[in-house]
């Protein structure tokens, strides 16, 4: 069995946010760089999961960016990724990416594409659907549980109220979150072996960019709490009516 899982960076979440270029561009100066939480706890760690009792099985990773991504999928390979491919192009669009991924995706015929469900910092939960739609597989969205019987998979994932079972053949997308695996730390052997696993540099195909950024904000300071004696009930309410505007 062939899976391939889909790996992207992602700003450590205590890293301080700020802007440049007429607010247009993330300044990305002194920022540390992390694996994307969902590709790497729950999407990745599953892959390696499924190898652990299928020592067939291969993970091959993929990644869209320049060379300041390889530490990451290094990382990724520790973990116990088998080989990795980077596009060699840097873009923030969905479709552009996704139609990286999948170009990728098309030369290895793979059982299984793994993502995570978003990146923390974009939050855009749409590379997934756009392989699976370029590449024409059923796609399954916010798995929480992946399980294989033989050539079935049989994925829950979360819905309004409740979960979803469902079951699919082989091959299939799916974006992963909370409850699909475990955390997982890289070992020393993982770290030493990950030097010598290859990753090739692959120059991206032409294809479209369906969205530029065009203004990025920071969310407004939130005010400070006030604070009424309990007998002050004209004045709470006083508050909550002028100026909270909650009754």
């Amino acid at each position: 069995m062939k899976i391939l899982v889909c790996i992207s960076k992602s700003p450590d979440t205590t890293a301080k946010i700020a802007f440049t270029d007429n607010n247009t561009k993330f300044d990305a100066n002194g920022v540390q760089w992390i694996i994307n939480p969902y590709d790497e706890w729950f999407a990745l760690v599953r892959a390696i999961e499924l190898k652990e009792a299928d020592p067939t099985t291969v993970i091959h990773l993929v990644t869209v960016g320049g060379v300041d991504v390889e530490p990451i999928i290094r990382k990724a390979l520790a973990l116990g990724g088998d080989e990795a491919a980077r596009v060699n192009v840097d873009s923030q669009d969905s479709f552009y990416i996704a139609s990286q991924i999948a170009e990728v995706a098309k030369q290895g015929a793979y059982d299984i594409i793994f993502t995570g469900k978003e990146t923390i910092d974009y939050n855009g939960s749409s590379i997934g659907g756009m392989v699976a739609e370029l590449l024409d597989l059923p796609y399954v969205a916010l798995a929480t549980h992946f399980e294989l019987k033989g050539t079935t998979a049989i994925i829950t994932r979360e819905i309004e109220g409740g979960e979803e079972i469902a079951e699919v053949a082989l091959p299939v997308t799916v974006s992963c979150q909370k409850g699909m695996a475990e955390a997982r730390i890289p070992n020393m052997r993982g770290i030493m072996a990950a030097r010598s696993k290859p990753m090739k540099v692959i120059e991206p195909i032409a294809a479209d960019t369906l969205t530029s950024i065009v203004d990025f904000g920071l969310p407004l300071v939130k005010a400070g709490v006030k604070l009424v004696p309990a007998d002050h009930v004209e004045e709470l309410v006083r508050l909550l009516h002028e100026e909270a505007k909650a009754i």
